[in-house]
């Protein structure tokens, strides 16, 4: 089997990766002497021996070097084996700080020579302003827009925080290092004269970080904690929201500034959270996690406040015998506690002494924390984050009138918006239940109270009529003293804890109610019958009922998705339904699931019926809001994960790829697994992605909608996925020992033993598919690098779309149609370009390893054969629509990583094979099984996208 190639860029492009291959190099040979200091040379030496037999492998498919590379796998001890899988694991996370260092440097270097990048917020509002958009339009779309990137805990997530800290502190090297570079080379007129000794060290201070790495333990003895994926998530936001979100806000209102004077934008974009609410499948998260979440939040948000409101005393030290100050200004500093006579004739010190504790007594009143500092007693604590808000704003006025505006730039203004975004709640936590889980429920509460036997029995008429019925009675079903099993106490723990935190930290804690496996109208309404159960709902529904919680649909499998605009507009059709709607806010979330979909019925199929389903709830609401003084707003929540196979994939064309008409400043989507880290772990970056999401936002908003797609093109698009759905399951659903072959081929078995999530991997203990979190699922098949959930079956559906055309002149005319659709529908191009990747990050040569751990050698045959030939009918396929005769062809920057990344992953692979054969036959213990943890680690890092 022939590993895949990648063809070698053209000498401009090798010019501009230099700096990259310096860095990788750099940081390979530190690794490499930490490798010999600490394991000794005879370790490094077989290091390099396997390296160089990988890549002969990889680039000359050398099956000399493949029988040398087994036979040493083979000979080597479980000692020796961890620490080479531990080298090349180190090395991936290495060269992926390397490549997140030169995508801002060459980001940088682009935005220097006043090029546009496409996703950039200055090319977005650019293209916005050509198309007669006036600015004043823009902070008015923006004011009733929302936007929001929600994280999300998921068994892919194998980074350790304390690996995660190191790396930062690497990262942050790797910056330094260019700025001395810069600095020297503009002192020296231009000459790259660099200062010895600043390099020297610079690489000192990241041998120290390469060696702290080294010697930390890079698994898990336990399995991760929801408080543990709580921590993990919390550490994003210190490294990147806090401070990088207000100054997108900035960036926003200095490109929109007119004749100097910069708007005011109102707070759009906000971060979500599910982790510490997301009950579904996961036992582990109850009230007291869901208390912990947003305890711990609010304990972030207020210490940042401290520490900012603690440095802003230090630089406001402008006295009253210079300076005025506004009348407001002055009574906050008169109400502040602090009388020390030093900052007597300081009234903004002694205000935001003032300030500082109140937070700290607030900070003590909702978490029972400590601030770090007191310089008088905490007091008064502010009763919620708008007080806070009011009293920063004082201070801002008072600048800005007197002649201090320039002050508050720096600190000021970035923490008002930081309080504007983050409250005291810091990030919204989703609640997540499935509905068989709220069906139960509901049927222990009726039977309890005598009012229906066998509620679950009912047909779904007579549910809707009693659950109607009950939402408009006064009285609670709870029985006093009667004795609830585990599930139901659970559960209306969970609602109760709900109504808790939102008058404790703000009604922007909780906003979400999202219902897993939404598949019947009285789902939705057995939800908002649990939220009247504690007085998340409230009021005669005929009249003035009013929820606290938005209720959230989610469609998942592909029946669903076909189901959800009949399934919304039943709901809708409801008496007194609409008017609870409106009343509440006016607003209806609805969640389109990319993971299950996919699992169901494959890539294309999934995508299509997405797309169909955005279309059909658009038009729905559009219909609902007709001659409606207070229209309904519609916000679509893309469960994206990682993986292109779960909806991953570039986050600006995918929002550009959503059907017209969709968006409408309306969107939320989730960020998963190891996407997390290599978004937002780095700050610059971070930011960028942030930029990223706005800017699409903003063009899929404001920008001229294109026509629908015509006729034509979807009705070929619902061929194409009928033929592609049909492969699919036929591979995965209808041919025998499937299920097997995955859990022989894959790392499944070993993915479920490690301790990377709270989550377990299946929602049931077995072995069949159905059961299979959609996440391990994918995970999985990205380790034996054959990426299924992001391909499989495209190929069969253009080939039997040609085929139908009968004749030469009609199969050329439906080709010429395809490309025509790549060249003109945002979503098919979009579509082929996330396969094209995912194509480019297989290998079928690498995936043959895997398979020869399938003990059945006749079914091992006929599911690789079949795997093989769909694989070359969909590159085929690709090159036959696109024209690119080879992948990544229009990608540089995922070609560089592929260049530069999978020489070097490509030995953990091998490794991994070995040591799952041995451990599979019983011949290792604990070291062998730590060993695979950590190929399975450093794979997932080198790839990225695979969660």
């Amino acid at each position: 089997m022939k590993a895949s190639k990648t063809p070698a860029p053209p000498k401009r492009r090798q010019a501009e990766d230099q700096p990259l291959i310096e860095d990788i190099r750099l940081l390979g040979r530190i690794l490499g002497d930490v490798i010999r200091e600490q394991e000794g040379d005879e370790t490094y030496a077989l290091v390099e021996k396997i390296r160089t037999l990988s890549v002969a492998f990889r680039r000359d498919a050398d099956h000399a070097a493949d029988r040398a590379l087994k036979n040493l796998l083979k000979g080597l001890s479980a000692v020796e084996t961890v620490r080479v899988i531990r080298a090349f694991t180190y090395f991936s996370h290495l060269a992926n700080l390397a490549e997140d260092r030169h995508q801002i440097r060459r980001r940088t270097e682009t935005e220097r020579a006043g090029e546009s990048v496409e996703g950039d917020l200055q090319t977005a509002l650019a293209r916005i302003r050509k198309a007669g958009v006036k600015p004043d339009d823009i902070v008015s779309s923006l004011a009733h827009s929302y936007v929001s990137p929600v994280l999300t805990a998921h068994p892919t997530e194998v980074q350790r925080k304390s690996i995660l800290d190191a790396e930062r502190a690497i990262a942050q090297l790797l910056t330094v290092r260019d700025e001395i570079r810069l600095r020297q080379s503009a002192y020296a007129g231009g000459k790259d004269t660099l200062t010895p000794l600043e390099f020297a060290e610079n690489e000192t201070q990241m041998r120290i970080r390469v060696t702290q790495i080294w010697q930390t333990r890079i698994l898990r003895f336990s399995k991760l904690t929801v408080a543990d994926e709580i921590e993990n998530a919390l550490s994003y936001y210190e490294a990147t929201f806090l401070r990088e979100i207000p100054r997108v806000y900035a960036d926003l209102e200095k490109a929109l500034a007119q004749g100097g004077q910069a708007p005011s934008v109102a707070p759009f974009l906000r971060m979500g959270q599910w982790i510490g609410g997301d009950r579904d499948g996961n036992p582990n998260v109850t009230a007291q996690t869901l208390e912990y979440a947003l305890s711990r939040q609010c304990e972030l948000a207020l210490r940042h406040y401290l520490t900012e409101v603690h440095y802003l005393g230090g630089e406001l030290s402008l006295s009253a015998t210079l300076v005025d100050v506004s009348v407001e200004m002055q009574a906050l500093a008169e109400r502040s506690p602090d009388t020390n006579e030093h900052r007597k004739d300081e009234p903004y010190r002694r205000a935001l002494t003032g300030v500082y504790a109140r937070l700290a007594a607030t900070l003590r009143e909702l978490t029972g924390g400590e601030a770090a500092r007191h310089a008088v007693a905490p007091q008064n604590p502010y009763a919620n984050a708008e007080e806070f808000l009011a009293d920063l704003r004082t201070v801002a006025e008072s600048l800005e009138e007197k002649h201090g505006s320039v002050l508050a730039a720096p600190r000021l203004l970035p923490l008002i918006r930081a309080v504007e975004v983050f409250g005291f709640h810091l990030a919204t936590v989703d609640l997540r239940q499935s509905s068989d889980k709220h069906e139960a429920v509901i049927a222990e509460l009726l039977a309890t109270a005598r009012i229906e036997p066998s509620y679950a029995s009912l047909a779904e008429e007579a549910k809707q009529t009693l659950l109607l019925r009950l939402l408009d009675d006064a009285r609670p079903l709870r029985v006093p003293d009667a004795d609830y099993s585990p599930l139901a106490k659970s559960e209306l723990a969970i609602f109760a804890a709900a109504r808790t935190a939102r008058a404790r930290y703000g009604a922007a804690a909780i906003r979400h109610y999202i219902i897993s496996h939404t598949e019947t109208v009285s789902d939705l309404l057995e939800a908002l019958l649990l939220q009247k159960e504690v007085g998340l709902l409230r009021g005669a529904m005929d009249s003035n009922a009013t929820c606290d919680l938005i209720v959230v649909p989610l469609f998942e499998t592909i029946e669903d998705l076909r189901n959800a605009a009949p399934i919304v507009r039943a709901f809708y059709a409801l008496p007194n339904i609409q008017a609870l709607i409106e009343r509440s806010g006016a607003e209806q979330d609805v969640m389109l699931g990319y993971s299950d979909s996919n699992k169901d019925g494959g890539i294309f199929t999934s995508n299509w019926e997405l797309y169909r389903a955005g279309i059909a709830l658009v038009s729905l609401f559009d219909e609902l809001n007709k001659k409606k003084a207070k229209p309904i707003r519609l916000r679509m929540f893309h469960g994206r994960g990682g993986t292109v196979g779960r909806g991953g994939g570039p986050s600006y064309q995918a929002i550009l790829a959503q059907p017209p008409g969709t968006v409408r400043g309306q969107i939320r989507l989730t960020e998963q697994g190891e996407v997390i880290g290599s978004k937002y772990a780095n700050r610059e970056i971070g930011r960028r992605n942030l930029e990223t999401l706005v800017a699409a936002t903003l063009e899929a908003t404001l920008l001229p909608q294109g026509k629908s797609a015509p006729a034509n093109f979807l009705s070929a698009a619902s061929e194409l996925s009928a033929a592609s759905m049909a492969a699919y399951r036929k591979l995965v659903y209808e041919t025998p020992g499937f299920g097997d072959y995955f859990f022989g081929s894959t790392p499944i078995r070993e993915i479920a033993e490690l301790n990377i999530g709270s989550r377990p991997a299946s929602r049931n203990p077995s072995h069949k598919i159905d059961d299979l979190r959609a996440v391990p699922w994918s995970f999985s098949w990205g380790q034996c690098r054959l990426t299924i959930p992001g391909w499989f079956g495209f190929g069969s559906g253009v080939e039997q779309f040609l085929a139908a055309a009968g004749n030469a002149a009609g199969k050329k005319e439906r080709q010429a149609l395809l490309q025509r659709m790549y060249a003109q529908w945002p979503f098919f191009r979009t579509l082929l370009s996330n396969m094209d990747m995912v194509l480019a990050k297989s290998d079928l040569a690498l995936a043959s390893r895997y398979a020869e751990l399938v003990t059945d050698r006749k079914l091992r045959q006929k599911v690789f054969s079949m795997i093989d030939a769909e694989w070359h009918r969909t590159s085929d396929a690709l090159s036959l629509i696109t024209g690119a005769k080879q992948r990544l062809e229009g990608n540089a920057e995922m070609q560089r990583s592929v260049r530069h990344r999978f020489p070097y992953i490509d030995p953990l692979h091998h490794l991994q094979v070995e040591l799952m054969r041995r451990y599979r036959a019983g011949d290792g213990g604990e070291r062998l099984q730590r060993g695979i943890h950590i190929s399975i680690n450093g794979v997932a890092a080198g790839l990225r996208n695979t969660g």
